[in-house]
């Protein structure tokens, strides 16, 4: 759906490792890459979720790419958009969502109202 969010990502300018486990808040100016797991609130112009990222906590950014593992709320203005491999249990409150084939979301959606459209999606079809 907005698969050019992904090529609009700014440069890295922080990364937790994925040997890393952070607990405890975490404020970020520019974008955050996380590689390892995290226990507490994220807070960043953007967040990037690799397929080994585990967040337990809350996460609020302008935008939000998620391939690993999150416990917990997300927050975006600009979008979410969760990747094949991504897992979200919690509620989003965002303009706009893309799920990929294969990604999961285990809670609500609430849209702005001044943003939302509705978008037909054609599924496979698994008849003959």
């Amino acid at each position: 759906m907005f698969s050019k969010t992904s090529q609009k990502i700014d440069k890295v300018e922080s990364v937790i490792g994925g040997q890393s486990e952070v607990t405890g808040d975490l404020k970020v100016k520019g974008t955050l890459q996380v590689d390892g797991l995290v226990k507490g609130l994220i807070q960043a112009d953007c967040v990037v979720l690799t397929e080994s990222s585990r967040i337990k906590g809350d996460i609020t950014a302008h935008k939000i790419i998620v391939s690993g593992r999150v416990e917990g709320s997300l927050k975006a203005e600009e979008g979410i958009e969760i990747m094949p491999k991504g897992k979200v249990i919690g509620d989003v409150f965002t303009n706009k969502i893309s799920v990929s084939e294969g990604g999961e979301l285990n809670g609500k959606v609430v849209m702005s109202e001044k943003d939302a459209r509705i978008v037909k999606v054609e599924g496979k079809s698994s008849g003959p």
